[in-house]
């Protein structure tokens, strides 16, 4: 039996250690997300809920070349492939979709999002919903996570975007939706964001009187990905990837690592990330693998809650499109953006090789980067480039 540690017993040894009593004020670290994080858990007042996934194994997805048939089970199809068999294909392309040739042992998931225009394009959707998919709409949040939302506000924005569905379509479209979400580099806020969403997709499923599971597509962002030491993005996404399989994603996939003159051997190397996590790790077989962790579950909730809370704004407000159209959503992002990248510029947030070793001089504003009007992706290197 190992000795029962108490707080006290804690606090005393780091006391001694960093030769302060003031221990909190150099253990504590602020954070963008107004998430309260303590430097010690030793239990968590929430129960230790193990959080389900649709697909019994994370889909490893791959971006389509002929080369990968054999070593890939899952395709990110941008044009039709007729000869595949036995893979789960997800389908990017609204033209594709309308025309593609469906075969028995494959599987189909649309990942078009159809909000277009500031409107739900109804036709776009009607046509996708009788489709024989698995799933047929994609709520697609990366664009926001890209552009510099919190993921509070990504959360939020994806509840509201099903809610507008849900609306138009009726409860049952809950159960035809893919979540996207672009995962970033802090990696439990990234894990705790994922499983958060669990909690919030079901409690608005509850809502209409059903008790669903969200099924969760998650890619690497753009957002902290630079030019410079392309490599570098590699560490990045690898950590991004292994964030969002232990959150319990139900597939994943990893952009390309090199931001500018990609090709076909970069986008291997970039989906290999994930055969190596998987297959070496076995993190893609578990529901829930952070369960258990109470620090994680702790951030968990209270990104639930504040997630929650600003979901209900929003619908109070008019819901998704209302607030899309009257530029609050825009302003929205564009303040916490705008936080961030001051962040970066003071070197609070850190990037290797872009404000740190080396330190890049300056060559675009604040001002110029973002805009107030427009939600539109922005990397924090492209300060320095």
């Amino acid at each position: 039996m190992f000795d029962q540690v108490t707080l006290q017993d804690w606090e005393n040894l780091v006391k001694k250690q960093l030769k302060t009593e003031d221990i909190y004020a150099v253990l504590t670290k602020e954070n963008l997300e107004g998430i309260s994080v303590k430097p010690y858990y030793a239990d968590t007042d929430f129960v230790l809920k193990n959080l389900p996934k649709v697909e019994e194994s994370t889909h490893l997805i791959a971006k389509y070349q002929d080369n990968l048939e054999e070593h890939a089970y899952a395709f990110l199809l941008e044009h039709n492939v007729e000869h595949l068999t036995e893979k789960t294909l997800f389908v990017a392309n609204k033209d594709l979709a309308g025309h593609i040739s469906l075969a028995d042992d494959n599987q189909y998931i649309s990942l078009i999002d159809v909000f277009e225009n500031q409107e739900i394009n109804t036709k776009l959707a009607e046509e996708l919903l009788s489709k024989n998919f698995k799933r047929n709409i994609a709520v697609d949040t990366t664009l926001y996570q890209n552009a510099g939302a919190s993921i509070t506000q990504q959360l939020a924005l994806a509840l509201a975007k099903a809610k507008d569905l849900a609306e138009v379509f009726g409860a049952e479209i809950l159960e035809k939706l893919v979540f996207k979400f672009a995962v970033g580099g802090n990696y439990f806020f990234e894990i705790a964001k994922i499983r958060a969403f669990k909690i919030l997709f079901n409690q608005l499923s509850k809502e209409f009187g059903l008790d669903s599971i969200p099924y969760i597509f998650t890619e690497t962002s753009l957002r902290n990905k630079a030019k410079n030491d392309e490599e570098n993005n590699l560490i990045r996404s690898t950590l991004e990837l292994s964030a969002a399989m232990i959150a319990g994603s139900d597939a994943v996939y990893s952009n390309d690592f090199k931001v500018q003159n990609s090709n076909s051997l970069s986008e291997e190397i970039s989906f290999k990330q994930q055969i190596v996590l998987a297959y070496e790790s076995i993190i893609n077989v578990f529901d829930d693998a952070a369960n258990g962790s109470y620090y994680i579950e702790e951030i968990t909730h209270q990104f639930a809650e504040n997630a929650w809370k600003l979901f209900l704004e929003i619908e109070n407000s008019g819901g998704f499109v209302e607030n899309l159209k009257s530029g609050k959503i825009a302003e929205m992002i564009y303040q916490q953006a705008i936080a961030e990248q001051n962040w970066v510029e003071e070197g609070k947030i850190k990037l290797i090789g872009v404000n740190l070793y080396p330190k890049l001089e300056k060559t675009k504003s604040v001002e110029q980067l973002y805009n107030a009007q427009e939600i539109k992706p922005v990397r924090w290197a492209e300060m320095f480039e």
